[in-house]
């Protein structure tokens, strides 16, 4: 495994020891056996700094081939939940496997086949794009020296840097130190790649390439676990998605299992809102809320067919009618009661 880490990191609190409930003690009988229709599988996963719990009974369940968009506000537990499943620190409790293998039991096996860039890229900064990478290559015991300069060379061309390989890393731009990292997560063929803010710092171009190149490895059968702040990003590129919050996680699933868990909501633009929302509310339509030229509601099991040809029989004009469900950022806000950067 390739493994890049910013230096000195620590984990941030989440909130006091009294607001948190303690974690269980580990025991033998929460121990889960690795399930290998798994890409990522954990159970129980507890980790606490003191009296903090920065990670609380996080089971997570990625399958194979799934773009999983990892979302949560900053200290929520991303990155530390990252940390633990790649052997980078010690859970206080709970099992983690990668590729359905345990860890850390099978990590030397397992890990040769994860890719991760995790919190940000760290290089030699007088050596080039390319000596960084032969460095990094030279110290995975399990790589063919034999294909180095082949398997680089793809790698740096995946990640369109080719013509910046002989520029010294010092000299690279925060979204080409970015892509450095990732092409160094790809110098060996990966099952899985774990991507902690992919495209921090990235400008709108180099954030749609790193888009493009996660869509490929996906297609190619590469499972992506993706830490993003992105919600854009995300929405655009994710087939699975889990939501932290206060190191606990608040929802999973595919994304539309997600999405689908919020509560569809209807609007109505007509020039008669109070004749509207008493039909509405007749209907049993909840949360009826009039305002000038709209009207507002909670339609729950009632179709929107059967809405609008109530509002026609009853003679309220209906000029526009929308039922859906919350974006991914009202979905997020209700998650976690915070909001979201949703820029691309």
């Amino acid at each position: 495994m390739t493994q890049l880490t910013a230096e000195g990191e620590q984990a941030a609190p989440v909130g006091r020891a009294s607001d948190v409930p303690s974690p269980a003690a580990p025991s033998p009988a929460r121990a889960a056996v690795p399930d290998a229709s798994l890409a990522i599988a954990t159970h129980g996963l507890t980790k606490r700094f003191g009296s903090q719990v920065a990670v609380n009974d996080v089971d997570l369940r990625v399958p194979h081939g799934a773009v999983y968009g990892f979302l949560g506000p900053n200290g929520s537990g991303k990155t530390t939940t990252i940390r633990m499943l790649l052997g980078l620190i010690e859970p206080t409790a709970g099992s983690r496997s990668l590729l359905g293998m345990a860890i850390p039991q099978q990590a030397t096996i397992a890990l040769h086949r994860v890719g991760s860039l995790v919190e940000g890229p760290a290089f030699h900064p007088y050596l080039s794009g390319r000596a960084n990478l032969e460095r990094l290559d030279a110290a995975d015991v399990l790589a063919d020296p034999r294909t180095t300069r082949v398997r680089i060379g793809t790698a740096l061309e995946r990640v369109g840097l080719t013509a910046a390989a002989g520029k010294r890393y010092r000299a690279y731009s925060l979204g080409m130190r970015q892509r450095l990292a990732i092409a160094a997560a790809l110098l060996a063929p990966r099952d899985l790649l774990v991507l902690d803010e992919p495209t921090n710092g990235l400008d709108p171009q180099g954030t749609r390439e790193v888009r493009s190149l996660i869509g490929s490895l996906a297609s190619d059968g590469t499972t992506v676990f993706v830490s993003s702040h992105l919600l854009a990003e995300v929405e655009q590129i994710c087939s699975h998605l889990g939501v932290m919050r206060d190191g606990r996680l608040v929802a999973q699933g595919t994304a539309s299992e997600v999405r689908g868990g919020g509560t569809v909501s209807l609007h109505l633009v007509t020039a008669q809102p109070e004749e509207a929302a008493a039909v509405l509310t007749a209907l049993g339509v909840q949360s009826v809320i009039a305002d000038v030229g709209e009207v507002r509601g909670i339609p729950g099991e009632l179709e929107p067919e059967a809405i609008v040809a109530a509002l026609v029989r009853a003679g309220v004009g209906v000029r526009s009618f929308t039922a859906s469900s919350p974006s991914l950022e009202d979905l997020f806000v209700s998650l976690t009661g915070e909001g979201f950067d949703v820029s691309g």
